[in-house]
């Protein structure tokens, strides 16, 4: 595919959530888990210009993914998509101007096609999105991503196979997870099916995931006290016989040099062109 949509993942993880994708005629943010002095920052750092979005898209309700929205609406004059079961979730987010969507939706914005698709996470009514440029008629262009979930549904395995970028939640490794500080309650929550995706799960999913068409898969939402970027990377690395680039532990290229393996950061933004 010939790109024409980038991809900034401005934050990932479960302190806070931001990414934008900036389409041939404007862009798109997805989430805001960032005070706004934050996303502009971050923004700034890769190169990515606020100015362009034209439309916020909420993928549910937990304060990583909104906790920078009442700020966001008050800078803002484009519409802020959610379904209703994230609108009136908390009371914070009953105040916003939100555009009430089905968790299946459709939308046209800037210049790219936007289908959600729903996910299995212990809120109200999750979704997340592919986004896709065509040009005359044709698929010319296609990112998708799904984090927050403890399993992929039928719809997200449909909506996130082919894609040029694709990024897929690889929250936790399960023996760090089993191993590690949380309760047990907590514990059974992040694996259960309305949790997180684990790195094997991730991994699993791929072969029915990539397609000739993937250049970059990107590892999300990875947790800080129950996983390593390194672990994994490895495990989606393994999944599409692709080799750690010299030097690195998070970086990984098949053999051909066509698919490229990455992880996304907490901390630091990261463009993807």
């Amino acid at each position: 595919m010939t790109p024409h949509m980038h991809l900034y993942i401005l934050a990932s993880g479960s302190k806070g959530n931001a990414a934008v994708v900036e389409g041939p005629e404007g862009s798109v943010l997805v989430d805001c888990g960032l005070s706004r002095r934050e996303l502009h920052r971050r923004a700034d750092v890769v190169g990515c210009d606020l100015g362009r979005v034209c439309a916020v898209l909420v993928t549910h309700e937990h304060g990583d993914h909104t906790s920078g929205l009442s700020v966001i609406c008050n800078h803002f004059d484009g519409p802020v998509y959610a379904t209703a079961g994230t609108a009136g979730a908390r009371a914070h987010l009953t105040r916003l101007p939100f555009t009430l969507v089905d968790h299946d939706c459709t939308l046209q914005l800037g210049g790219m096609t936007i289908h959600a698709f729903p996910l299995s996470h212990d809120v109200a009514d999750p979704m997340c999105f592919r986004f896709e440029v065509f040009e005359d008629g044709e698929l010319a262009d296609a990112i998708a991503w799904a984090t927050d979930t403890g399993k992929l549904t039928n719809e997200a395995l449909e909506l996130l196979q082919g894609c040029r970028i694709l990024g897929i939640e690889a929250n936790h490794d399960s023996q760090m997870l089993a191993t590690g500080p949380y309760p047990g309650y907590l514990k059974a929550r992040v694996a259960g099916t309305r949790g997180h995706l684990s790195n094997d799960q991730a991994a699993e999913a791929l072969p029915l995931l990539v397609t000739d068409d993937t250049e970059t898969i990107v590892a999300m939402h990875i947790s800080q006290k129950n996983n390593r970027p390194s672990l994994a990377a490895r495990a989606l690395a393994d999944a599409v016989d692709a080799r750690f680039v010299e030097g690195s532990k998070t970086e990984a290229r098949t053999k051909d040099g066509l698919l490229t393996v990455c992880v996304s950061s907490q901390d630091e933004p990261l463009v993807i062109w």
